[in-house]
Protein backbone atom coordinates (compact mmCIF):
# COMPACT_ATOMS: atom_id res chain seq x y z
CA UNK A 1 0.00 0.00 0.00
CA UNK A 2 1.25 3.44 -0.86
CA UNK A 3 0.53 5.19 2.44
CA UNK A 4 3.31 4.77 5.01
CA UNK A 5 2.43 4.82 8.70
CA UNK A 6 4.71 5.28 11.69
CA UNK A 7 3.40 2.90 14.40
CA UNK A 8 4.61 5.24 17.14
CA UNK A 9 2.56 8.11 15.71
CA UNK A 10 -0.48 5.83 15.65
CA UNK A 11 0.13 4.62 19.22
CA UNK A 12 0.40 8.18 20.50
CA UNK A 13 -2.85 9.17 18.77
CA UNK A 14 -4.61 6.33 20.57
CA UNK A 15 -3.07 7.38 23.88
CA UNK A 16 -4.14 10.99 23.41
CA UNK A 17 -7.75 9.95 22.85
CA UNK A 18 -7.69 7.94 26.08
CA UNK A 19 -6.26 10.89 27.99
CA UNK A 20 -9.12 13.05 26.69
CA UNK A 21 -11.81 10.47 27.56
CA UNK A 22 -10.47 10.16 31.11
CA UNK A 23 -10.16 13.93 31.51
CA UNK A 24 -6.46 13.74 32.35
CA UNK A 25 -3.99 16.56 31.78
CA UNK A 26 -1.35 16.92 29.09
CA UNK A 27 1.37 16.18 31.63
CA UNK A 28 0.04 12.61 31.92
CA UNK A 29 0.18 12.27 28.14
CA UNK A 30 3.78 13.53 28.12
CA UNK A 31 4.79 10.96 30.74
CA UNK A 32 3.19 8.06 28.86
CA UNK A 33 4.06 9.09 25.29
CA UNK A 34 7.71 8.08 25.68
CA UNK A 35 9.21 4.85 27.05
CA UNK A 36 11.12 4.54 30.30
CA UNK A 37 14.16 3.41 28.30
CA UNK A 38 15.22 2.01 24.94
CA UNK A 39 18.40 -0.01 24.51
CA UNK A 40 19.92 -0.32 21.02
CA UNK A 41 22.53 -3.01 20.53
CA UNK A 42 24.95 -3.82 17.71
CA UNK A 43 25.42 -7.51 16.97
CA UNK A 44 28.45 -8.41 14.82
CA UNK A 45 27.66 -11.94 13.66
CA UNK A 46 30.19 -14.36 12.22
CA UNK A 47 28.43 -16.16 9.39
CA UNK A 48 28.94 -19.80 8.46
CA UNK A 49 31.15 -18.78 5.50
CA UNK A 50 33.50 -16.83 7.79
CA UNK A 51 32.25 -13.36 6.85
CA UNK A 52 30.91 -10.92 9.44
CA UNK A 53 27.58 -9.11 9.21
CA UNK A 54 26.31 -6.47 11.62
CA UNK A 55 22.71 -6.54 12.86
CA UNK A 56 20.91 -3.94 14.97
CA UNK A 57 18.53 -4.83 17.78
CA UNK A 58 16.41 -2.99 20.33
CA UNK A 59 14.61 -3.55 23.61
CA UNK A 60 12.04 -0.95 24.63
CA UNK A 61 10.66 -0.74 28.16
CA UNK A 62 7.66 1.55 28.07
CA UNK A 63 6.17 1.67 31.57
CA UNK A 64 6.73 -0.45 34.68
CA UNK A 65 4.19 0.97 37.11
CA UNK A 66 2.24 -2.30 37.28
CA UNK A 67 5.22 -4.64 37.40
CA UNK A 68 8.11 -6.07 35.35
CA UNK A 69 8.15 -5.18 31.64
CA UNK A 70 6.62 -7.90 29.46
CA UNK A 71 6.50 -8.36 25.70
CA UNK A 72 7.86 -10.32 22.78
CA UNK A 73 10.89 -10.07 20.51
CA UNK A 74 10.46 -10.04 16.74
CA UNK A 75 12.93 -10.79 13.96
CA UNK A 76 12.03 -8.95 10.74
CA UNK A 77 13.98 -7.09 8.03
CA UNK A 78 11.75 -4.02 8.41
CA UNK A 79 11.87 -3.64 12.20
CA UNK A 80 12.55 -0.05 13.34
CA UNK A 81 13.15 1.51 16.72
CA UNK A 82 9.86 3.43 16.51
CA UNK A 83 7.98 0.22 15.79
CA UNK A 84 9.53 -1.46 18.84
CA UNK A 85 8.66 1.53 21.04
CA UNK A 86 5.07 1.56 19.78
CA UNK A 87 4.71 -2.15 20.39
CA UNK A 88 6.05 -1.75 23.93
CA UNK A 89 3.42 0.95 24.55
CA UNK A 90 0.68 -1.33 23.25
CA UNK A 91 1.98 -4.05 25.60
CA UNK A 92 1.57 -1.68 28.55
CA UNK A 93 -2.11 -1.28 27.71
CA UNK A 94 -2.60 -4.96 26.89
CA UNK A 95 -1.13 -6.11 30.21
CA UNK A 96 -3.05 -3.47 32.13
CA UNK A 97 -6.35 -4.32 30.46
CA UNK A 98 -5.82 -8.02 31.19
CA UNK A 99 -5.28 -7.23 34.87
CA UNK A 100 -1.75 -8.65 34.84
CA UNK A 101 1.08 -7.48 37.15
CA UNK A 102 3.19 -6.39 34.18
CA UNK A 103 4.36 -3.26 32.43
CA UNK A 104 4.97 -3.09 28.69
CA UNK A 105 8.12 -4.11 26.83
CA UNK A 106 9.09 -5.17 23.31
CA UNK A 107 12.18 -6.16 21.40
CA UNK A 108 13.29 -6.59 17.83
CA UNK A 109 16.21 -7.33 15.54
CA UNK A 110 16.36 -6.00 11.99
CA UNK A 111 17.05 -9.31 10.22
CA UNK A 112 15.46 -11.72 7.78
CA UNK A 113 15.73 -14.95 9.79
CA UNK A 114 14.87 -17.02 6.72
CA UNK A 115 18.26 -16.08 5.27
CA UNK A 116 20.16 -17.46 8.26
CA UNK A 117 21.18 -21.03 8.93
CA UNK A 118 20.07 -22.54 12.22
CA UNK A 119 23.55 -22.10 13.69
CA UNK A 120 23.65 -18.45 12.57
CA UNK A 121 20.20 -17.90 14.09
CA UNK A 122 21.34 -19.41 17.36
CA UNK A 123 24.47 -17.26 17.52
CA UNK A 124 22.44 -14.14 16.71
CA UNK A 125 19.84 -14.95 19.36
CA UNK A 126 22.40 -15.67 22.07
CA UNK A 127 24.38 -12.52 21.23
CA UNK A 128 21.25 -10.34 21.32
CA UNK A 129 20.08 -11.66 24.67
CA UNK A 130 23.50 -11.35 26.22
CA UNK A 131 23.64 -7.75 24.96
CA UNK A 132 20.37 -6.89 26.73
CA UNK A 133 20.98 -9.13 29.77
CA UNK A 134 21.56 -6.20 32.12
CA UNK A 135 18.02 -4.88 31.64
CA UNK A 136 16.04 -8.16 31.57
CA UNK A 137 15.34 -10.61 34.37
CA UNK A 138 12.68 -12.66 36.14
CA UNK A 139 11.51 -9.62 38.12
CA UNK A 140 12.72 -6.98 35.66
CA UNK A 141 11.73 -7.68 32.06
CA UNK A 142 10.41 -10.97 30.67
CA UNK A 143 10.58 -11.39 26.86
CA UNK A 144 8.52 -13.86 24.83
CA UNK A 145 8.07 -14.99 21.19
CA UNK A 146 6.75 -12.63 18.53
CA UNK A 147 7.09 -12.43 14.74
CA UNK A 148 9.55 -15.07 13.49
CA UNK A 149 10.70 -16.09 16.96
CA UNK A 150 9.57 -19.30 18.62
CA UNK A 151 10.08 -21.64 21.61
CA UNK A 152 13.54 -22.65 20.35
CA UNK A 153 14.67 -19.01 20.28
CA UNK A 154 13.28 -18.57 23.80
CA UNK A 155 15.32 -21.57 24.94
CA UNK A 156 18.50 -20.03 23.55
CA UNK A 157 17.60 -16.80 25.40
CA UNK A 158 16.96 -18.63 28.67
CA UNK A 159 20.14 -20.69 28.38
CA UNK A 160 22.34 -17.71 27.49
CA UNK A 161 20.94 -15.64 30.35
CA UNK A 162 21.50 -18.55 32.74
CA UNK A 163 25.13 -18.80 31.56
CA UNK A 164 25.73 -15.07 31.95
CA UNK A 165 24.07 -14.85 35.37
CA UNK A 166 25.33 -18.27 36.56
CA UNK A 167 22.02 -19.79 37.62
CA UNK A 168 18.81 -21.40 36.36
CA UNK A 169 16.40 -18.60 35.47
CA UNK A 170 13.47 -20.40 33.82
CA UNK A 171 11.17 -17.42 34.36
CA UNK A 172 13.32 -14.93 32.40
CA UNK A 173 11.37 -15.70 29.22
CA UNK A 174 8.02 -17.30 28.45
CA UNK A 175 6.82 -19.27 25.46
CA UNK A 176 9.42 -21.98 26.10
CA UNK A 177 9.19 -25.65 25.11
CA UNK A 178 7.58 -28.04 27.60
CA UNK A 179 10.94 -29.59 28.52
CA UNK A 180 12.30 -26.31 29.90
CA UNK A 181 9.32 -24.99 31.81
CA UNK A 182 6.87 -24.14 29.06
CA UNK A 183 3.19 -25.01 28.70
CA UNK A 184 1.49 -26.32 25.56
CA UNK A 185 -1.36 -23.88 26.11
CA UNK A 186 1.11 -20.99 25.66
CA UNK A 187 1.74 -22.19 22.10
CA UNK A 188 -1.96 -22.03 21.19
CA UNK A 189 -2.83 -19.13 23.47
CA UNK A 190 -2.82 -16.11 21.11
CA UNK A 191 -4.91 -17.85 18.48
CA UNK A 192 -7.18 -19.52 21.01
CA UNK A 193 -7.74 -16.22 22.80
CA UNK A 194 -8.52 -14.51 19.48
CA UNK A 195 -11.07 -17.23 18.71
CA UNK A 196 -12.70 -16.67 22.10
CA UNK A 197 -12.86 -12.91 21.44
CA UNK A 198 -14.42 -13.59 18.03
CA UNK A 199 -16.92 -15.97 19.61
CA UNK A 200 -17.90 -13.39 22.21
CA UNK A 201 -18.40 -10.55 19.72
CA UNK A 202 -20.38 -12.92 17.51
CA UNK A 203 -22.70 -13.58 20.47
CA UNK A 204 -23.29 -9.83 20.79
CA UNK A 205 -23.83 -9.22 17.06
CA UNK A 206 -25.37 -12.44 15.77
CA UNK A 207 -26.37 -14.49 18.81
CA UNK A 208 -23.76 -17.17 18.08
CA UNK A 209 -20.56 -17.81 16.14
CA UNK A 210 -21.93 -21.02 14.63
CA UNK A 211 -22.40 -20.78 10.88
CA UNK A 212 -20.72 -17.36 10.66
CA UNK A 213 -18.19 -16.80 7.89
CA UNK A 214 -14.61 -15.90 8.78
CA UNK A 215 -11.56 -14.74 6.79
CA UNK A 216 -8.09 -14.92 8.37
CA UNK A 217 -5.20 -12.89 6.99
CA UNK A 218 -1.91 -14.45 8.08
CA UNK A 219 -1.42 -18.14 8.76
CA UNK A 220 1.35 -18.21 11.29
CA UNK A 221 0.80 -19.34 14.86
CA UNK A 222 -1.93 -16.84 15.74
CA UNK A 223 -3.81 -17.08 12.45
CA UNK A 224 -3.75 -20.86 12.30
CA UNK A 225 -4.95 -21.43 15.85
CA UNK A 226 -7.61 -18.72 15.54
CA UNK A 227 -8.92 -20.46 12.41
CA UNK A 228 -8.64 -23.92 14.00
CA UNK A 229 -10.58 -23.07 17.15
CA UNK A 230 -13.21 -20.97 15.35
CA UNK A 231 -13.73 -23.92 13.00
CA UNK A 232 -14.21 -26.18 16.04
CA UNK A 233 -16.69 -23.64 17.46
CA UNK A 234 -18.81 -24.01 14.33
CA UNK A 235 -17.69 -20.99 12.28
CA UNK A 236 -17.04 -21.36 8.54
CA UNK A 237 -13.47 -20.42 7.58
CA UNK A 238 -13.91 -19.30 3.98
CA UNK A 239 -10.49 -17.72 3.38
CA UNK A 240 -6.95 -17.73 4.77
CA UNK A 241 -3.67 -16.30 3.52
CA UNK A 242 0.05 -16.11 4.15
CA UNK A 243 2.72 -13.73 2.86
CA UNK A 244 2.45 -15.18 -0.66
CA UNK A 245 -1.32 -14.83 -1.03
CA UNK A 246 -4.57 -16.47 -0.05
CA UNK A 247 -7.20 -19.06 -0.88
CA UNK A 248 -10.99 -18.89 -0.84
CA UNK A 249 -13.67 -21.56 -0.59
CA UNK A 250 -17.30 -20.48 -0.12
CA UNK A 251 -18.19 -23.80 1.55
CA UNK A 252 -15.34 -23.48 4.03
CA UNK A 253 -11.76 -24.68 4.51
CA UNK A 254 -10.39 -27.20 6.98
CA UNK A 255 -7.72 -25.29 8.95
CA UNK A 256 -5.71 -28.41 9.83
CA UNK A 257 -5.60 -29.59 6.22
CA UNK A 258 -4.51 -26.12 5.09
CA UNK A 259 -1.80 -26.08 7.75
CA UNK A 260 -0.53 -29.47 6.61
CA UNK A 261 -0.19 -28.19 3.04
CA UNK A 262 1.57 -25.03 4.24
CA UNK A 263 3.99 -27.08 6.34
CA UNK A 264 4.72 -29.38 3.40
CA UNK A 265 5.00 -26.81 0.58
CA UNK A 266 5.69 -23.52 2.36
CA UNK A 267 2.44 -21.77 1.44
CA UNK A 268 -1.34 -22.09 1.72
CA UNK A 269 -1.60 -21.39 -2.02
CA UNK A 270 -1.03 -25.07 -2.81
CA UNK A 271 -4.22 -26.08 -1.02
CA UNK A 272 -6.99 -26.94 -3.53
CA UNK A 273 -9.67 -24.27 -3.19
CA UNK A 274 -12.23 -22.45 -5.35
CA UNK A 275 -9.82 -19.63 -6.14
CA UNK A 276 -6.63 -17.89 -5.19
CA UNK A 277 -6.86 -14.34 -3.84
CA UNK A 278 -4.45 -11.62 -2.76
CA UNK A 279 -4.05 -10.48 0.83
CA UNK A 280 -5.77 -7.22 -0.13
CA UNK A 281 -8.73 -9.10 -1.62
CA UNK A 282 -9.06 -11.21 1.52
CA UNK A 283 -9.47 -8.11 3.66
CA UNK A 284 -12.36 -6.93 1.48
CA UNK A 285 -14.35 -10.18 1.39
CA UNK A 286 -18.03 -10.13 2.35
CA UNK A 287 -17.73 -12.12 5.57
CA UNK A 288 -19.14 -11.85 9.08
CA UNK A 289 -15.79 -11.78 10.87
CA UNK A 290 -12.38 -10.64 9.60
CA UNK A 291 -9.28 -11.68 11.55
CA UNK A 292 -6.12 -9.75 10.54
CA UNK A 293 -3.37 -11.95 11.97
CA UNK A 294 -0.30 -10.84 10.01
CA UNK A 295 1.35 -7.43 10.48
CA UNK A 296 0.39 -3.89 11.45
CA UNK A 297 -1.27 -1.25 9.25
CA UNK A 298 -3.03 -3.51 6.75
CA UNK A 299 -6.38 -1.74 7.15
CA UNK A 300 -5.84 1.93 6.29
CA UNK A 301 -7.84 4.90 5.06
CA UNK A 302 -7.17 3.61 1.55
CA UNK A 303 -9.14 0.38 1.93
CA UNK A 304 -11.30 0.87 5.04
CA UNK A 305 -14.38 1.87 3.05
CA UNK A 306 -14.16 -1.47 1.21
CA UNK A 307 -14.17 -3.63 4.37
CA UNK A 308 -17.45 -5.59 4.41
CA UNK A 309 -17.03 -7.67 7.57
CA UNK A 310 -19.40 -6.95 10.45
CA UNK A 311 -16.60 -7.41 12.98
CA UNK A 312 -12.82 -7.12 12.80
CA UNK A 313 -11.02 -9.13 15.47
CA UNK A 314 -7.35 -8.11 15.66
CA UNK A 315 -5.03 -11.07 16.15
CA UNK A 316 -2.07 -8.99 14.89
CA UNK A 317 -0.66 -5.95 16.69
CA UNK A 318 -1.88 -2.65 15.21
CA UNK A 319 -3.42 -3.94 11.96
CA UNK A 320 -5.90 -1.04 11.79
CA UNK A 321 -4.78 2.59 11.60
CA UNK A 322 -6.70 5.22 13.62
CA UNK A 323 -7.88 6.89 10.39
CA UNK A 324 -9.18 3.57 9.10
CA UNK A 325 -10.89 2.78 12.37
CA UNK A 326 -12.81 6.05 12.21
CA UNK A 327 -14.17 4.96 8.85
CA UNK A 328 -15.06 1.50 10.19
CA UNK A 329 -16.75 2.96 13.26
CA UNK A 330 -18.92 5.27 11.16
CA UNK A 331 -19.85 2.28 9.01
CA UNK A 332 -21.01 0.38 12.10
CA UNK A 333 -18.22 -2.21 11.93
CA UNK A 334 -17.13 -3.40 15.37
CA UNK A 335 -13.36 -3.66 15.87
CA UNK A 336 -12.26 -5.88 18.76
CA UNK A 337 -8.87 -4.24 19.40
CA UNK A 338 -5.56 -6.06 19.57
CA UNK A 339 -4.94 -5.27 23.22
CA UNK A 340 -8.09 -7.27 23.99
CA UNK A 341 -8.35 -9.81 21.16
CA UNK A 342 -4.77 -11.10 21.09
CA UNK A 343 -4.06 -10.91 24.83
CA UNK A 344 -4.26 -14.70 25.17
CA UNK A 345 -0.51 -14.99 24.62
CA UNK A 346 0.50 -12.70 27.44
CA UNK A 347 -2.19 -14.07 29.76
CA UNK A 348 -0.71 -17.53 29.28
CA UNK A 349 2.79 -16.08 29.61
CA UNK A 350 1.81 -14.88 33.07
CA UNK A 351 0.57 -18.36 33.98
CA UNK A 352 3.82 -19.89 32.68
CA UNK A 353 5.90 -17.30 34.58
CA UNK A 354 4.08 -18.02 37.84
CA UNK A 355 4.37 -21.75 37.16
CA UNK A 356 8.15 -21.39 36.73
CA UNK A 357 8.51 -19.38 39.92
CA UNK A 358 6.52 -21.96 41.92
CA UNK A 359 8.29 -25.00 40.47
CA UNK A 360 5.30 -26.32 38.51
CA UNK A 361 1.74 -26.03 39.81
CA UNK A 362 -0.78 -26.19 37.00
CA UNK A 363 -2.16 -28.69 34.49
CA UNK A 364 -2.74 -27.88 30.83
CA UNK A 365 -6.49 -28.26 31.33
CA UNK A 366 -6.49 -25.76 34.19
CA UNK A 367 -4.28 -23.35 32.21
CA UNK A 368 -6.67 -23.42 29.26
CA UNK A 369 -9.68 -22.95 31.55
CA UNK A 370 -8.04 -19.97 33.23
CA UNK A 371 -7.19 -18.46 29.84
CA UNK A 372 -10.77 -18.75 28.59
CA UNK A 373 -12.16 -17.29 31.82
CA UNK A 374 -9.79 -14.32 31.62
CA UNK A 375 -10.57 -13.62 27.94
CA UNK A 376 -14.34 -13.75 28.46
CA UNK A 377 -14.14 -11.58 31.59
CA UNK A 378 -11.98 -8.97 29.86
CA UNK A 379 -14.18 -8.92 26.77
CA UNK A 380 -17.32 -8.30 28.81
CA UNK A 381 -15.55 -5.65 30.90
CA UNK A 382 -14.68 -3.68 27.75
CA UNK A 383 -18.08 -4.19 26.10
CA UNK A 384 -19.92 -3.06 29.23
CA UNK A 385 -17.70 0.04 29.60
CA UNK A 386 -18.29 0.87 25.93
CA UNK A 387 -22.06 0.53 26.30
CA UNK A 388 -22.47 2.23 29.68
CA UNK A 389 -19.84 4.99 29.78
CA UNK A 390 -19.15 6.05 26.19
CA UNK A 391 -21.12 7.42 23.28
CA UNK A 392 -21.13 4.41 20.92
CA UNK A 393 -21.74 6.68 17.95
CA UNK A 394 -18.50 8.55 18.69
CA UNK A 395 -16.26 5.98 20.36
CA UNK A 396 -15.44 2.36 19.59
CA UNK A 397 -14.31 -0.68 21.58
CA UNK A 398 -10.67 0.37 21.33
CA UNK A 399 -11.47 3.66 23.06
CA UNK A 400 -13.14 1.73 25.87
CA UNK A 401 -10.28 -0.74 26.18
CA UNK A 402 -7.64 1.98 26.21
CA UNK A 403 -9.54 4.05 28.77
CA UNK A 404 -9.70 1.10 31.15
CA UNK A 405 -6.03 0.24 30.59
CA UNK A 406 -4.62 3.78 30.82
CA UNK A 407 -6.69 4.54 33.92
CA UNK A 408 -5.19 1.53 35.75
CA UNK A 409 -1.61 2.49 34.81
CA UNK A 410 -2.15 6.12 35.87
CA UNK A 411 -3.65 4.98 39.19
CA UNK A 412 -0.58 2.81 39.83
CA UNK A 413 1.79 5.68 38.98
CA UNK A 414 -0.05 7.97 41.38
CA UNK A 415 0.01 5.42 44.18
CA UNK A 416 3.75 4.92 43.68
CA UNK A 417 4.36 8.68 43.72
CA UNK A 418 5.58 8.88 40.13
CA UNK A 419 3.15 11.66 39.19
Amino acid sequence: MSVEHDPLVEARKQLKQSIEILGLGDEIYQVLAVPDRVLQVKIPLKMDDGSVKVFIGWRSQHNGALGPYKGGVRYHPDVTMNEVIALSMWMTWKNSLAGLPYGGGKGGIRVDPHRLSKSELERLSRAYFEAISDIVGVDQDIPAPDVYTDPQVMTWYFDQFSRVKRGQYFGVVTGKPLEVGGLYTRIIATGYGTAIAAREVAKKLFGSVEGRTVAVQGYGNAGYYAAKFLHEMGAIIVAVSDSRGGIYNSKGLNPDEVKAIKNKTGTVLNYPAEKKITNEELLELDVDILVPAAIENVITEENADRIKAKAVVEAANGPTTPEAEEILTKAGIVVVPDILANAGGVIMSHIEWVNNRMGGWITEEEAQRRLEYKMVTNFNKVWDYWESKLDKEKYNMRAAAYAIAVDRVVAAMRLRGWI
